[in-house]
């Protein structure tokens, strides 16, 4: 398991959930747009809004998903060829 879902199980959460408290966790003029297409998603997601992080707990978050692991296009090179149309 990666180390997101290892901090959010002795959590009690989901790796999901942590990412949407960490994102919410960072002011008021951010937003979280989270996408899904089944209800229990949509209902998980929105359980983050119940999460409280400790500054241990982002410091734990931010340490396992590091910079260098988050890389890549942003989306697959056909997508990318039909964006901005």
């Amino acid at each position: 398991m990666d180390e997101l879902g290892v901090v959010a199980r002795q959590m009690g959460r989901t790796a999901a959930q942590l990412a949407l408290a960490w994102v919410l966790s960072r002011g008021h003029d951010v937003v979280p747009i989270p996408g899904t297409k089944r209800r229990t998603c949509l209902e998980e997601s929105v359980a983050a809004v119940d999460v409280s992080l400790t500054a241990a707990d982002l410091t734990r978050i931010e340490k396992a998903v590091s910079e260098g692991l988050v890389a890549g296009e942003r989306y697959p090179p056909a997508l990318q060829a039909q964006a901005g149309r």
